[in-house]
């Protein structure tokens, strides 16, 4: 399979406004690519868009549009391809996470999760599938997690989304080769991004230990910048990679599980007594 060129290729990335997909948008714009900007934030997309046509974009056009709604995204497919042209590449980047334990979230919130996590993903593919499926080249990213190799306590419903993104995306990856698209699944682990900060709060929480915990986390836990990890998801997309583990915890992670499929957690904690991470 040829690698991936960017120039004049139309892009499309969901949750463009911050983190991972605004680094990634900056990313393709130094590299000349048409960028199609998907997120809820009017204002972060509008600073992103800015700055990529700064950077020397082919294009950018900025599409506010908030995944959690349930939209089939058919709409949205048919007007980047008549204002911009057919994508060539789709990243499914936007992601969010809840507070508490199972036990704590509610359905509600639980659904709102998966809906923007798992759902969207779904849906985002299904509406941009005919236009990759007619572009020599094309390819799709979809974000799994960490949490998408482990699955740690209080973080259930998370899981549960980026562990169905990574089976979705890797049954679609041997669906679509023989066709010519290349599908990568992308596992990122510790990345400052505002996603614990931006974390819903479901369930009671009066004195705010939630919360505090999730700002302890951030700060201890979310250390690798989004534009370290937007420059690794580039060359995986320019080599056609289909999988790709971004940090050391990730790539641990990954192995751990592997070598103690039922055991893993234990052994996870034990180092984190260890080391004063746990």
């Amino acid at each position: 399979m040829r690698r991936f060129a960017f120039a004049g290729r139309t892009c499309v990335i969901t949750g463009a406004a911050g983190g991972i997909g605004a680094a990634l948008a900056l990313d393709l714009a130094k590299r000349h690519a048409e960028l199609a900007l998907v997120d809820r934030d009017t204002e972060g997309l509008e600073r992103v868009t800015g700055l990529a046509r700064e950077l020397g974009a082919a294009g950018v056009t900025a599409y506010p549009v908030d995944l959690s709604d349930g939209g089939d995204r058919l709409d949205l497919a048919a007007e980047v391809s008549s204002r911009q042209g057919p994508a060539d590449l789709l990243i499914n980047n936007a992601g969010v996470t809840l507070l508490g334990t199972f036990e704590e979230n509610g359905t509600a919130d639980i659904d709102w999760l998966l809906e923007i996590n798992l759902h969207a993903v779904i849906r985002m593919t299904k509406a941009f599938l005919p236009q990759l499926l007619g572009r020599p080249g094309s390819h799709l990213v979809n974000m799994s997690s960490l949490f998408g190799l482990f699955a740690p306590p209080g973080q259930v419903a998370y899981a549960t989304s980026k562990y169905a993104v990574r089976g979705f995306t890797e049954a679609l990856r041997h669906e679509l080769a023989p066709r010519g698209v290349g599908v990568t699944v992308v596992h990122p682990g510790g990345v400052r991004t505002g996603i614990a900060a931006g974390a819903r709060v479901s369930g009671p929480d009066p004195d705010g230990e939630q919360a505090e915990q999730s700002r302890r986390f951030a700060a201890a836990a979310l250390t690798l910048p989004p534009e370290e990890a937007a420059r690794q998801i580039v060359a995986a997309v320019r080599n056609r990679r289909p999988r790709l583990l971004i940090t050391r915890e990730a790539k641990a992670g990954d192995l751990l599980t592997r070598i103690a499929p039922a055991r893993y957690w234990a052994f996870t904690e034990r180092l984190g007594r260890l080391t004063g991470r746990l």
